[in-house]
This record gives structure tokens, C-alpha cells and sequence, in this order.
């Protein structure tokens, strides 16, 4: 059993040092927390037993935590403009010794390896794939984190707008009419876009959208319908986007939404 308070207690104390006022880091920490919670949900919906559910939410507790200390470096949280944030915190947990001012209860007894399941975890959590070599249940807690990360990332894409998100980053980013063939052609393929082809904001748009493909829990998908937060960004609903958007973006978007469906089986 891990204990949830302490736990929560020792996040909140190293976050403490990081400037709350900065744009985005009271995001981030909520981010956090929302994430570890949906974690738990889908460890539930999984039918995982009780400490493998509390493994799933301490995951998702410390899955960010490179976030707060790439703002203070780089000042962006913009993984291509800074660092891989997953890797930054992976190495701040493991090998500089965060981790060790978090209480684990009884991970040690339960997970005798449980340092490299949850460092796996952490590293992977933000990557297109997995490695092919992982075992089963390293393999499982990463999906997971993978699906409750996304899941909660739509919430934050449809209560910010992309100036808020990118902070410095925005002006790197084009305002092409449509997004590029090579970014539909992922659509079509029903997989995640490559950061490295987003080239504008409409891309980006439509980028946010395909992580929806590769949601790899049918119990993730129900929490995201009925959370209707990704239905309201390929809607456009918040903050009047659709309204903007010209006639083939518009388009576009209604390719995305009916490929969507098609994968899900169902509608958004």
C-alpha cells in the first residue's frame, strides 16, 4: 500500500520551489493530479487488484515532474524547443534521487523492481512507441500512464489557448490555411503525428486530435466520451475556434472526426 497524503505531501513540497505564479506551472500541478486519478480509474476499469491500482497513481504522481524544472531551465514547456521532459524527470527522480523523498509503503515487498517499472514509465510516457522488449506488467503501467496523460491533455487543450500553452514557442508556428498532406496522411493512418511534421497551428490542431487513436483501453475511451472534452476540440466548441476556421480546415476537421469514429467504433 502506498500512502496517498504523504505522498501528495512530498510532491508538494518539491513543487513548492518552482514559482507558482509562472504561466503554467499551477496547470501542471493540477495536471498532475488529474492524471494520477485517471490512472487510477482506468487501473480500476481494468480490474487491477489494490496495489497495482495504487501503482498506477503513484505513476501518474511523478510521471510530470521533469515539467517544473524544465520551466525554470529553458523557460517553455516545449519538449522541441527545450528538452524531452519525460527523460528530464526520469533522470531528476532516478538518478539525481528525488525519488527516494517519496514514501513507497510497501512497493518494495509487492514490486521488487518497482524503481525500474516506474522509471520505464516515466521515460516512456510521452513517446510515439514503446520499446518491444518490455515485460507484461512494466508494459501495462505504461499504457496506462500513456492513456490517463492524453486523457487529461484534452481537458487542457480545450480550457487554454495555443498562446497560452506555447508561451515564447506560439511565433514558430505558422498559420497555414489547412494542415499538411503529410499530417491527414496520419489520420488516415489512425496513428499519433510526429512532432517533427507539425509545422503550424492548425497542424498542431488536428495533432492533438489523432492522440485519440492510439488510446490503447476501451475503458479510456468511454472516460473520455463522457468527459466530452475531445469532443469539444474536434468540435471546435471552446473559445469560438470554429468560428475561425475557414472552409477546408473545417473540412479537414470532419475527416478527423469521422476517422476518429470509425477507429473508436463509436461516436464521440
Amino acid at each position: 500500500m502506498i500512502d496517498h497524503i504523504e505522498v501528495i505531501s512530498a510532491f508538494q513540497e518539491h513543487t513548492r520551489k518552482y514559482d507558482d505564479a509562472v504561466s503554467g506551472v499551477e496547470r501542471k500541478i493540477i495536471h498532475t493530479f488529474r492524471v494520477a486519478k485517471l490512472s487510477e480509474r482506468i487501473a480500476r476499469g481494468l480490474e487491477m487488484d489494490r496495489d497495482d491500482v495504487d501503482m498506477a497513481w503513484f505513476i501518474g504522481i511523478l510521471h510530470d515532474v521533469g515539467r517544473f524544472e524544465q520551466e525554470r531551465r529553458y523557460h517553455t514547456f516545449v519538449d522541441r524547443d527545450s528538452v524531452d521532459h519525460a527523460e528530464l524527470g526520469a533522470d531528476i527522480l532516478f538518478r539525481d534521487g528525488l525519488i527516494d523523498r517519496f514514501p513507497t509503503g510497501t512497493l518494495e515487498t509487492v514490486y521488487p523492481s518497482w524503481r525500474t517499472l516506474c522509471e520505464t514509465a516515466v521515460r516512456g510516457h510521452n513517446k510515439l512507441t514503446l520499446p518491444s522488449d518490455l515485460d507484461e506488467r512494466t508494459r501495462t503501467f505504461c499504457r496506462i500512464i500513456r492513456d490517463a496523460d492524453k486523457a487529461d491533455i484534452f481537458r487542457v487543450l480545450v480550457t487554454t489557448t495555443f498562446a497560452e500553452r506555447m508561451g515564447a514557442s506560439t511565433g514558430k508556428y505558422t498559420n497555414a490555411p489547412q494542415a499538411s498532406p503529410e499530417v491527414m496522411e496520419y489520420v488516415y493512418r489512425h496513428q499519433c503525428v510526429p512532432r517533427k511534421l507539425i509545422q503550424s497551428i492548425f497542424d498542431s490542431h488536428i495533432g492533438n486530435c489523432c492522440m485519440a487513436f492510439e488510446l490503447d483501453y476501451a475503458v479510456t475511451r468511454e472516460i473520455v466520451k463522457e468527459d466530452g472534452f475531445l469532443r469539444e476540440l474536434v468540435n471546435g466548441t471552446r473559445r469560438g475556434e470554429a468560428e475561425a476556421w475557414n472552409d477546408l480546415q473545417k473540412a479537414q476537421m470532419q475527416i478527423a472526426r469521422e476517422e476518429l469514429e470509425k477507429a473508436w467504433g463509436m461516436e464521440l
